[in-house]
């Protein structure tokens, strides 16, 4: 490892601070460091280079995500295929992602160069807004394609189909399609399953449907997920929570697994249960 690139939520009110410390440290150890542009901007010291988000993961050995889960999000559709690692460190709020502490920061950045750190390898969607049988676009998701009705919307009406045949109909308020380690997050929240983490699956969660014996279903992580709108509508297609298209009647959302996966790099004794136990409070009275 050589160079290390750093991004972190601009707002965040330690970051500041934390990337002097970052650069610092870097520094003694002979490595060096790639900011992303808006992030420079934060540095109060001399910043060695800088890139934009997209450039960033081309030019580094490891990526270092200082914010929350949002942050980090960003971070791996911009990485895609490059297998870069990501290590987030959480400035605060909840982050299942982001799970190394502040604290834990340096540490692990140690661990990381002796080979003791694991890197787990989550799978990605490939998400694709198909209109009058032509490619619209197409967007990477690690968490979640959620396809929703806007705030005056009335119930919409949504066919799905799994691996060409017709699964069902919901009329809903929406439906989240969900990765594995998307199941803690929007989907949780609207009565999902959880899935750990690396397994290869997908999760199909409706939001507030119509029918009370519409439930989540777990599907093959290689099942190709078609949607379409049946309604003349104001619906939305959004991929974690950050990008997004407005979609017509007759639009359909192909969904299946990216060929490429996400690396994130955690404690080995950190594993999904002890994040669970910390973020979810599970085993508490």
């Amino acid at each position: 490892m050589t160079r290390v690139g750093i991004v972190a939520k601009p707002d965040a009110p330690r970051a500041k601070g934390v990337i002097a410390q970052l650069l610092s440290w870097l520094s003694a150890q002979g490595l060096g460091a790639v900011l992303e542009k808006e992030t420079a901007d934060l540095a109060s010291a001399d910043v060695p280079a800088a890139a934009d988000k997209a450039e960033l993961p081309s030019q580094v050995d490891l990526l270092i995500v200082l914010g929350g889960d949002g942050t980090l999000l960003s971070m791996a559709r911009a990485v895609g295929d490059l297998g870069v690692p990501l290590l987030g460190v959480n400035l605060g709020g909840l982050g299942f992602l982001t799970a190394t502490t502040l604290d834990e920061m340096l540490p692990a950045l140690e661990a990381y160069l002796a080979g003791r750190m694991t890197i787990e390898e989550r799978m990605l969607l490939a998400a694709k807004v198909i209109r009058n049988g032509q490619p619209l676009c197409e967007y990477a998701a690690l968490n979640d394609v959620v396809i929703t009705k806007s705030a005056m919307s009335r119930i919409i009406n949504l066919s799905v189909s799994v691996d060409g045949r017709y699964a069902t109909a919901y009329r809903a308020d929406g439906l989240i399609i969900s990765t594995p380690t998307g199941s803690t997050a929007y989907s949780l929240s609207a009565d999902g399953p959880i899935l750990f983490p690396t397994m290869d699956a997908v999760v199909l969660t409706p939001i507030c449907s119509h029918t009370l014996t519409d439930r989540p279903i777990v599907l093959p992580g290689g099942a190709r997920i078609e949607v379409t709108l049946l309604a003349d509508q104001e619906v939305m297609a959004t991929v974690d929570g950050q990008v997004g298209v407005g979609l017509r009647e007759r639009d359909t959302v192909e969904v299946r697994k990216a060929a490429s996966r996400i690396r994130l790099v955690r404690f080995p004794q950190k594993d999904f249960f002890s994040v669970l136990r910390t973020k979810l409070k599970w085993g508490e009275r």
